[in-house]
């Protein structure tokens, strides 16, 4: 049996795997690798992970574990080191980033171009086994193009600048219960702005017709293929893939946006969980 975990900031997915078969998924709390120590790792484990494994955890021979903030050798250690100590009988433990998962569910052992686009967003070029380029990200100040957060930063600003319809700012403030300074507050002075940002994504899909708010989320999908995907070498031999809530959901104005840019999507998928499990079942 193996165990393959698709770890988030919000919830972790994991799922044994027997024989092609899931024997069994669990969900538990979310977490970031990069801010935790082994120990820490390992605690949530026993805490959470163990009890739902039960007698199944003796039977694991490998886990593959894929997880935000996994992208140094240090972190990745603490994370095969917590869950080594938890599943002696893995003889097989490997820890990668979530681009790398966005990968392998997207385009399998095929290459080709892999997004992620959900509160963050990134990308990578894919040869079918490793990334073998990525545009930077650089987070959603400086990057993120067509991100949650990054539609959230450029809708709040046109609504607060009054450059939207008068019944779409006034529509949105009331359903939200924010003003000027409710916005203010929660953007420059509480913690994780970028998820309250991607927070009214939800109101962006509702009011999808809306011309100017249509526009906007064009031009923010637009940007994301321009500054990203157009860095790739030969980026037109390749089918361009997404994972994620945003491209989920908006998924016709992404198609629309990278036919503007003379781009080709391939797969969306909400989540890269049944993506994985395909690509591991093979090995």
């Amino acid at each position: 049996m193996i165990l393959v975990a698709d770890c988030g900031s919000t919830k972790v997915d994991w799922c044994v795997l027997n024989n092609k078969k899931v024997e069994k998924q669990v969900f538990t709390m979310g977490m970031n690798a990069l801010m935790m120590t082994q120990e820490e790792i390992s605690q949530r484990l026993s805490g959470e992970l163990m009890p739902e494994l039960g007698n199944l955890a003796s039977k694991i021979t490998a886990v593959y574990f894929y997880g935000a903030g996994c992208i140094s050798a240090e972190v990745c250690g603490n994370v095969a080191g917590a869950i080594r100590t938890k599943i002696p009988t893995a003889e097989t433990v490997e820890v990668y980033t979530d681009l790398l998962a966005a990968a392998r569910a997207l385009c399998g052992r095929e290459a080709g171009i892999a997004c992620i686009m959900g509160t963050g967003s990134n990308s990578c070029l894919y040869d079918g086994s490793t990334i073998v380029a990525n545009v930077s990200p650089l987070g959603f100040i400086l990057g993120d193009e067509g991100s949650g957060a990054v539609l959230g930063k450029i809708f709040l600003g046109d609504v607060l600048k009054k450059q939207l319809p008068e019944y779409i700012c006034t529509k949105f403030l009331n359903e939200y219960n924010l003003d000027l300074l409710g916005i203010i507050r929660r953007v420059y002075r509480e913690p994780q702005p970028n998820r309250f940002l991607a927070s009214v994504t939800p109101f962006l899909s509702q009011n999808i017709d809306v011309p100017e708010i249509h526009d906007l989320v064009l031009n923010a999908f637009r940007a994301f293929f321009r500054r990203n995907i157009k860095q790739y070498v030969n980026y037109a031999n390749y089918k361009v893939n997404f994972i994620g809530s945003i491209a989920y959901y908006f998924r016709n104005v992404l198609e629309e946006a990278a036919a503007a840019e003379n781009c080709t999507i391939g797969s969306i998928l909400k989540s890269p969980m049944e993506g994985l499990l395909k690509f591991h079942a093979v090995k």
